[in-house]
């Protein structure tokens, strides 16, 4: 009979007494989350790494202070969050977009290319967002979380947030339609 496995809460209270391999499972289990959500934020796979892997070790740190009032995977998006947004003070640069692979647009159909542009696009708009409109639109739209949880993950007032989507979607619709206009 095979062991069902520990809620992220037991968990979290082994890291919280030194559990080294309790923290090894949480982060098999949340490691692309994270990566996910910093490589949305940073636009660069080695930053988005070393955020996860700080975020992993904040976790094992501060394990001791989690209090439950949210779940688990709340606190660790809260955590990404913040290390995002402090890697954006430290850079205060834009990211460039990674070029799309050479081998890649020499074996592509036309339809794939022209989706691969048309995200490319779409993600250099996002990325020239004020950054809380950039967090809240990757946290809503890719991340597929609620305003509430938004809310919870971020620290900011449901309104806050609801507000900061607004904004988002607005700026990202001005700045598509802008380029639109640019290329007809």
């Amino acid at each position: 009979m095979q062991k069902s496995p520990l809620s992220d809460e037991k968990l979290l209270q082994q890291v919280a007494a030194g559990d080294a391999n309790a923290l090894a499972q949480l982060a098999a289990r949340y490691q692309d989350i994270a990566l996910s959500l910093a490589f949305r934020n940073t636009q660069n796979w080695t930053d988005a790494e070393d955020i996860a892997q700080e975020a992993f070790i904040r976790i094992f740190k501060s394990a001791h202070s989690y209090k439950g009032l949210s779940g688990f995977k709340t606190w660790l998006y809260r955590i990404v969050v913040n290390l995002c947004t402090d890697h954006h003070r430290r850079t205060k640069s834009n990211v460039s977009l990674e070029a799309i692979n050479a081998d890649f647009a020499a074996q592509a159909d036309p339809d794939t290319l022209q989706a691969a542009e048309t995200a490319q696009i779409v993600q250099k708009a996002v990325n020239e967002l004020p950054e809380r409109q950039k967090i809240v639109l990757i946290l809503h739209r890719y991340e597929d979380l609620t305003h509430a949880q938004i809310s919870e993950a971020t620290g900011w007032t449901q309104s806050a947030v609801e507000s900061l989507l607004v904004r988002a979607y607005g700026n990202l619709r001005v700045k598509l339609e802008n380029f639109k206009k640019s290329i007809e």
